[in-house]
Order: C-alpha cells, then sequence, then structure tokens
C-alpha cells in the first residue's frame, strides 16, 4: 500500500466499525421478519445503505476481501429489496455468517495478519439466495453506477486558486451524485482523485471544468444496475471534513500526559503560596491564592474537556452481545433475549476495548452455565425464553456494570465439590456469594465436565478477575438459585488522573484510589480482637477482618493507640486496611508500572504528589484479596 493510501487506514477501521455496529444491530431484527407477509423495508434500505458503504470505503484502501464479501451481501440484500429472492432463516444464517467474514477480515488487516478467504461465506450466500440473477458470481468484480469518470489532479497553482479537493467534490455534487472517489497515485508520483458520477455533465461543463484540473470521461453504466434503483449517493466519510475529526488515540494519550504534569505542577504551586502566607502582605496573598484558585479551576475544566473526547458510549460492547448470543444459543440448543439499557452510559474508550472480552465472558458463561434448556424452563414454570441482561450506570467517577440471568443460577454445592477435587480450600457449610466468587475465579477452576465454543474452558472468570484488577476496578456476584445470577463490575471512569486518599503508615506515604474505598473508618487499638492468628473489630454489627497495611509492606511503625481503615468489599467479602492516618484527599495522576519483572499485586503504580517525591498506589483490591485467601487457608488447615 502506498504511504499515500496507509494515511487512511485508521479512519478507514473507525468507520468501518460503525458501519458493523449498525449491521450487527439490523441483522438481528433482519430476523424477525422471516416468514412475514411484508419485510420492514427501513430495515432492509439501512442494511443496504451499510454494506454499500462498507464496500465503498474498503475500496479506497485497496482491502479486496472486505470490499468482495461486502459487494456480495449488498447483492443478496438487493434481491431481497426488489423481490428476486424470498427470505428465509437459512438467508439470515447466511447474511449472518457474511457479516461475521467482514468483521474478521477487516480485523486481520488491522492486526497485519494473513487475509481472511470469503469464499466459503460467499458460497453460503449464493447457496441460500439460489435463482436470484442478481447475486454475481463469486468472480464478479464489485460494480458501479456512475457514467462519468471525474479525475482531479491538485496542483499549488489550483489551491492558490481556491480549488481543492472539498471544492471539486461539492461541484461534483451539485451536477449529480457520486457513488465512488478513490484517491490514486499517477505514474510520475502526483496525487490525483478519481470520482465516479451519475449524472448529467454538458460539454459546455466538461470544457470549462478542464481549466480547473477537473478531467471528465463518459464511462458505460454496468448491466447489474438495470435491476434496481441508484446506489446511494457518496456520503462524507474519510476524505472529507465534516463537523466531525477522528483523533488518533494515542495523541489523547500524550495530551492527558501533559495535562497529568500540569496538575503535578498545580500542586507544587499549591503548596508554594502556602508556604509564602506567612511571608507576604494579606492583600498580595490573597491575589495570589485567588489567581492558583483560578489556574485550579480551569485546568478541571481542561481535564474534563479532555475526558470527553476520550468518552465513549459503553454500547460499544454491549451492541455485539446479541449478536453473540444468537449465536451461541443456537448452537447449545436455547432460546434467549437479551435487553440492554444505559448504553449512553460513557466510559474511556482504553477501558472499551479492554472490557470487551471480560463482558463476552460472563455473557458466555450466562448461556453455558446460568440458562437453561427450553424443556427445563418449562418444567420449572420460567417462560421458555430465557433473558440476559447488561446494564450500565455512571456513580460519580464510576461506572458500574451489570451481566444478569434468569437461569438456575450457581450449585454451591457443586462449585465447592469441584473446588475441593481441584485442591482449592474449602470451609465447611454454606458459601456466600464472595466466597463462591472467589472460587469460580481461581485458574483453571471450572463446573463444565466437557469443552466447548460456549463454555469459557476454566479460564474464563479468572481472565475476567485479573483484567479488573489490571483495571482498578472490581467484581461482586449476586447468586439467587434457581432464579439467576449477576454479576456487578465497577470501573473507574478513566485510569490516567483519579480521585485518591493519601495515607501515612510510619514514615512512608501511600496513595489508595477513591474508587477501590467503600468507607473509611477509625477504631481504637485496644477494640482490635485476635482470632485463629488474624485481626478483627466489631464494625456495623459484623466481624471485620484487618490488615495492617505496616505488615504488608514491611514497614515499621509505632504503636498507636488509634487507627484508621480503609473498608475494601462488601458483606463477607469486606476487608479493613489498617493505616498510622489518612492525611489527604486528592487528585493524582497515576503512573503505571509497565515493567513486568518489577510488577507486584500489592502495587498498581506511581504519582507525584507535587514535591518530586514519588508515591507509590496501592491496589486496595488485590491486598484484600490476598488476605481473604491467606484467611482461608488457615481455618482450612485448623
Amino acid at each position: 500500500m502506498t504511504d499515500f493510501l496507509d494515511t487512511f487506514i485508521n479512519d478507514y477501521f473507525a468507520e468501518a466499525e460503525e458501519h458493523l455496529s449498525v449491521i450487527r444491530r439490523d441483522l438481528l431484527a433482519l430476523e424477525k421478519n422471516v416468514g412475514q407477509p411484508s419485510l420492514d423495508a427501513a430495515l432492509i434500505e439501512e442494511l443496504f445503505r451499510s454494506f454499500h458503504s462498507l464496500k465503498g470505503v474498503a475500496g479506497m484502501v485497496d482491502h479486496r476481501e472486505t470490499e468482495a464479501m461486502a459487494h456480495e451481501l449488498e447483492q443478496a440484500l438487493r434481491a431481497i429489496r426488489v423481490g428476486d429472492s424470498i427470505l428465509t432463516l437459512t438467508g439470515v444464517d447466511a447474511l449472518m455468517k457474511g457479516a461475521s467474514v467482514l468483521e474478521d477480515t477487516i480485523a486481520a488487516r488491522r492486526g497485519e495478519q494473513p487475509p481472511r478467504d470469503p469464499a466459503g461465506a460467499i458460497a453460503e450466500l449464493h447457496a441460500a439466495f439460489t435463482g436470484n440473477d442478481n447475486v454475481a458470481p463469486p468472480a464478479a468484480a464489485p460494480a458501479s453506477a456512475a457514467n462519468w469518470l471525474c479525475t482531479f489532479t491538485p496542483s499549488p497553482e489550483l489551491v492558490g486558486r481556491g480549488i481543492n479537493v472539498d471544492k471539486v467534490r461539492a461541484r461534483l455534487r451539485g451536477a449529480g451524485e457520486i457513488v465512488r472517489a478513490t484517491p490514486v497515485v499517477t505514474p510520475d508520483g502526483a496525487i490525483a482523485f478519481h470520482f465516479e458520477l451519475q449524472g448529467g455533465i454538458t460539454a459546455e461543463q466538461v470544457q470549462a471544468w478542464a481549466s480547473d484540473g477537473l478531467v471528465l470521461a463518459p464511462i458505460k453504466a454496468r448491466e447489474d444496475q438495470t435491476a434496481g434503483p441508484a446506489l446511494e449517493p457518496e456520503r462524507s466519510g474519510i476524505l472529507s471534513s465534516g463537523h466531525f475529526a477522528r483523533v488518533d488515540l494515542a495523541r489523547l494519550d500524550e495530551l492527558m500526559r501533559m495535562i497529568g504534569n500540569l496538575v503535578i505542577l498545580r500542586s507544587r504551586l499549591t503548596d508554594s503560596v502556602k508556604r509564602s502566607e506567612v511571608h507576604l502582605p494579606p492583600a498580595e496573598y490573597r491575589a495570589i491564592h485567588e489567581n492558583a484558585d483560578a489556574i485550579e479551576r480551569e485546568l478541571r475544566e481542561l481535564r474534563d474537556g479532555v475526558m470527553r473526547v476520550r468518552l465513549v458510549p459503553v454500547g460499544d460492547i454491549f451492541r455485539r452481545m446479541p449478536f453473540v448470543v444468537r449465536d451461541l444459543a443456537r448452537e447449545a440448543g436455547k432460546s434467549v433475549h437479551v435487553v440492554l439499557s444505559g448504553q449512553d452510559t460513557k466510559i474511556d474508550k482504553f477501558l472499551v476495548e479492554r472490557m470487551m472480552d471480560p463482558v463476552l465472558h460472563l455473557v458466555r458463561n450466562s448461556i453455558s452455565h446460568g440458562v437453561e434448556s427450553t424443556a427445563d424452563r418449562r418444567a420449572a414454570g420460567k417462560p421458555e425464553m430465557a433473558t440476559v441482561r447488561l446494564s450500565a450506570v455512571a456513580s460519580g467517577e464510576t461506572v458500574v456494570i451489570d451481566i444478569a440471568d434468569d437461569g438456575r443460577g450457581i450449585d454451591a454445592g457443586r462449585v465447592a465439590t469441584r473446588a475441593r477435587q481441584a485442591g482449592l480450600p474449602v470451609t465447611d457449610g454454606p458459601l456466600d456469594d464472595a466466597t463462591i466468587l472467589e472460587l469460580v475465579s481461581a485458574p483453571g477452576f471450572s463446573t463444565s465436565d466437557t469443552t466447548d465454543r460456549v463454555s469459557g474452558r476454566g479460564f474464563g472468570m479468572n481472565v475476567v478477575r485479573q483484567t479488573l484488577h489490571e483495571l482498578g476496578g472490581t467484581i461482586r456476584l449476586h447468586n439467587d438459585p434457581g432464579q439467576g445470577a449477576r454479576f456487578t463490575i465497577e470501573l473507574p471512569l478513566t485510569l490516567a488522573i483519579t480521585a485518591a486518599m493519601i495515607a501515612r503508615v510510619g514514615t512512608e506515604m501511600f496513595a489508595v484510589p477513591q474508587a477501590a474505598v467503600r468507607e473509611v473508618a477509625e477504631f481504637e487499638s485496644e477494640d482490635i480482637r485476635s482470632l485463629q492468628g488474624a485481626e478483627i473489630v466489631e464494625h456495623r454489627g459484623a466481624a471485620l477482618p484487618l490488615v495492617r497495611l505496616s505488615s504488608v509492606l514491611g514497614v515499621d511503625t509505632p504503636p498507636a493507640p488509634r487507627l484508621h481503615a480503609f473498608v475494601v468489599g462488601t458483606g463477607s467479602a469486606a476487608v479493613g486496611l489498617l493505616v498510622d492516618r489518612i492525611v489527604a484527599h486528592r487528585e493524582i495522576v497515576v503512573r503505571a508500572t509497565a515493567d513486568p519483572l518489577i510488577r507486584v499485586d500489592a502495587v498498581s503504580g506511581a504519582t507525584d504528589l507535587g514535591d518530586g517525591k514519588a508515591i507509590l498506589i496501592l491496589n486496595a483490591t488485590a491486598i484484600a484479596r490476598a488476605a481473604r485467601e491467606r484467611a482461608e487457608t488457615a481455618r482450612t488447615i485448623a
């Protein structure tokens, strides 16, 4: 590919994902039209436009596999649209497989992997729409509806006269419909643009436009266009400015890094202003203080503005799930309906990309382990069609995502049995939800006797938990045997800058992200009791296990009559992390630990409070989990 085309490839991937989102949604809706006396014309038209547009942008970056697959899907939709083919379940399956191949071909190109051959999916489309003369054979080239080839070659002289590609495009749109636009490199190395235009061009226009660098030549209309209406005019897309600008995420990361540095400098300025109070007249100090406050307000608005640019709807994750559920449920012989809510809830783009696989694991497990067969649901008095619900809601600086089903729930007895067989520590008596979650999240744990494409293969929940911990998030389970299970995920809105509490342990300072802390408590040392080698304290009518961070971190600290604690987790999974004192509540810049040789579970990164000294950011969730595991092991041995 030429360097010129390379400049458009990221825009191509972004626009392709937009079209794929529409395609996934509409194909699921199209399935409901099977067997109906009339079809949803608007739905079919929107699908047709999406396939056609995707074919066009794929051709612009010379992505032939995607272009060919999109063309065949477009032709199949054309056959349905004009009545040459009847919509059947087999046809819908072929369309969905073709859409999956489309996604695979784009993913392969993006990952610089070997191209995916669409021949198999194309053959299935032809088999599903047999007898449709409008479906081209596999070797046919993608169609075009233009009857003019317009070539524009920019030059400094033309640009100086105000004639550029946008001006030419506007001129052509005034004369007809642009159905294809392709950047090309001429033999002498210059850049030119080919536009295929459908419309009436007069001889006078041909002559007049030639002086503006635009050469027009008539071309014969393609035969396949006689079977249906004209194709959609070119949309504002990769080559047009429009009202939107696609920005590389790496550039936003760099911008956030610079804002992070400003946050640190602001902290230093605040400290300097406080120290100068005793040396300045009140009026001068008040003016400096007001200016420092104004800088802080503007910096916060700047940070929030950049964050809004980075935030994308969590629906980018959710919209894929109905498509996935349909495939998995049919393979498992189950009937499942997906309900989505809160799709407009915003979350950092980086988190959306990292959360795609964990949410997919949880949905897959709902289908495999939670949802019963139709016969079992009927026997249990439930609706034959199961429901999987995905919801999201923003709460302060945190996003809460729920994945729930109305299936059989988790069999705690079976989990305990399989855990003992795997050598995991399990206490006698009933298991609470937090303990069940710990066991099913252990590496290699699975309640499935067989391995298939639907189940998590024993590593799904462990992957979910590890990913969430790396992102500073948490996961909780609410299990209702016989009625279903719900997993609740809590994530910070962003990982770059976050609210944190600064604590002192001995002579050391540490930061704990606020999102990981449920509450802050204060205890008298005399109220702390020892039990089986562990320390507990009564809190809110229950025994709260305690962990001294001084012991975990190897920091010497003198005895104190009163201690503060970060309470992490809920219910029986709650743990109090003891510190000497909570010093402040600050907004910190997170510098994640990237080197795997120095990465530890207890530390998620480092930050600078403005005095030039780095302090560690503690992973409170990981510390609490390790403490619970040690306590479970000790009780089992005892």
